[in-house]
């Protein structure tokens, strides 16, 4: 393997397994940490012996720990996460239709998000010390300071209730009424948008700044390239990395499920599953969700890995 690239993604993608092995680990080890028999805490206080055991028993919670941890980590790696405590179905499936609803609602956040923080963020650096400058970071302190279930309610209550625009809450799947789902989705998407582009705007200005003051740049400027060309080839580009981090990570949180906008909004994703699972003890559906969310924590790290490879050749050979 010569390429530094190859040697690089191979490397990444060991480290990403490693993890989600530990991941794997911690999971099972939350049913075994919950004070009590999980067993009769999702029975209720009524079952009979013969339910008791059936259930257990269905769970594999009869065999030894040791046995019982390789089964579900095999089954885990084959995509079978159990049967829901609660509904008795498949928790692969239960995710399975959920996941749309959270994809669809980070896209839509981290678009938005976007669209606010960099153009904002490189304005801002661009024009350092000026009223716009001063402006664009008193108002992404206050985005970053705002909760965002306090902007989803009051958003509800100006757009909805006041103006009667769009809808409170709800989730059409995009493939069945697109314009349904846009406009369902736009309320929730600026609740968390509109918080994470603050965050990421602050983010965006630093790394601009940086790149505008160093020798390449003002050697660019020596001679003679329009400001557009230097800003675009030289600032941006070497502005990247550090841009790249702080969305990734807003996107990693996005897709682990928002919890507290998905109740507000009454939206069907894996916020809203695993605080229904808790309510109601629904253990394998809880260890479900948790092992998914890291899935897709370590999938957008590997991403963001291999932009910065591609972005920067220099990272491949670290």
């Amino acid at each position: 393997m010569n390429s530094p690239l190859l040697r690089f993604l191979a490397k990444r993608l060991l480290h990403t397994a490693v993890v989600l092995f530990g991941v794997l680990v911690v999971v099972f080890a939350l049913l075994q940490l919950v004070p009590g028999d999980p067993v009769r805490v999702a029975l209720g206080t009524r079952f009979t012996q013969e339910s008791y055991d059936a259930l257990r028993e269905a769970s594999g919670l009869d065999r030894p720990l040791l046995v019982q941890f390789f089964a579900y980590v095999g089954n885990a790696l084959t995509g079978n996460l159990g049967v829901s405590f609660r509904s008795g179905e498949p928790v692969t499936l239960i995710l399975l239709d959920r996941l749309p609803a959270t994809v669809s609602l980070a896209l839509a956040g981290i678009a938005i998000a976007l669209l606010i923080a960099f153009p904002l963020g490189t304005w801002a650096a661009l024009r350092r010390g000026s009223a716009a400058d001063g402006g664009i970071r008193a108002v992404s302190q206050f985005g970053v300071s705002v909760p965002d279930f306090w902007l989803g309610l009051l958003l509800i209550i100006v757009f909805s209730t006041m103006l009667g625009l769009l809808p409170p809450s709800g989730y059409v799947p995009f493939t069945e009424d697109p314009w349904g789902w846009v406009q369902r989705v736009i309320l929730p998407g600026l609740a968390v948008g509109v918080v994470s582009g603050s965050i990421m705007t602050r983010y965006v200005r630093s790394a601009v700044l940086d790149v505008v003051g160093s020798n390449y740049v003002r050697t660019a400027h020596s001679k003679g390239l329009p400001r557009r060309a230097v800003v675009g080839r030289h600032v941006l580009r070497n502005a990247l990395v550090p841009i790249l981090t702080v969305a990734g990570v807003q996107a990693a949180t996005m897709l682990g499920g928002l919890i507290v906008i998905e109740v507000v909004f009454a939206w069907p994703g894996l916020g809203r599953l695993v605080f229904d699972a808790v309510a109601a003890r629904d253990y394998p559906v809880v260890q479900g969700t948790v092992l998914l969310i890291a899935l897709m924590f370590l999938l957008v790290n590997l991403l963001v890995d291999i932009l910065y490879a591609v972005v920067d050749p220099r990272i491949r050979v670290s």
